[in-house]
């Protein structure tokens, strides 16, 4: 894994982490006792996690999900591959080498642009995750905030 995506990937899970932690502060705006307040917060902890799928005490705590491994030998293949084909044309043609050296030349450069689109897609899918994750706690927060707002509290 190059250095640059573990830095990201590290940013990221830290970004999350601090996020899924971080809790409005509620207000008893209508002199609620400071144990009704626990028994408010905790059901609306609740009822926002039903409601949004997403538990932050959870997202806390789980381990960022290991990045799959990155795409190699792409270009070794490639360059394996073409070799073959080259040579085969190369005899057909009368000189195999010639055809093998130019195949290979051709695989390399093939097999390193499937290489390069497979890291892509990986980086993609990656952004994707990660966003979905912040659409689903963007949602506890304001299902949250809602049921706590429902309950005469000012959440901020």
């Amino acid at each position: 894994m190059t250095s640059r995506l573990m830095m990201t990937a590290v940013v990221i899970a830290s970004l999350l982490a601090v996020t899924a932690s971080a809790q409005p502060i509620v207000y008893p705006a209508k002199g609620q006792s400071a144990e009704k307040q626990k028994q408010d917060e905790y059901k609306c902890y609740d009822w926002a996690k039903q409601q949004s799928g997403f538990d932050p005490m959870q997202a806390g705590s789980q381990p960022a999900a290991a990045p799959p491994p990155e795409p190699s030998g792409g270009r070794v293949r490639g360059a394996a591959r073409g070799a073959v084909g080259g040579a085969v044309i190369g005899g057909i043609a009368g000189d195999a080498g010639k055809g093998a050296a130019i195949g290979a030349a051709t695989g390399t450069m093939v097999g390193g642009a499937r290489q390069r689109r497979a890291k892509a897609q990986q980086q993609q899918s990656a952004q994707q995750q990660t966003a979905a994750t912040g659409e689903l706690q963007q949602a506890y927060q304001r299902a949250y905030a809602a049921c706590l707002e429902g309950r005469g509290y000012t959440v901020k």
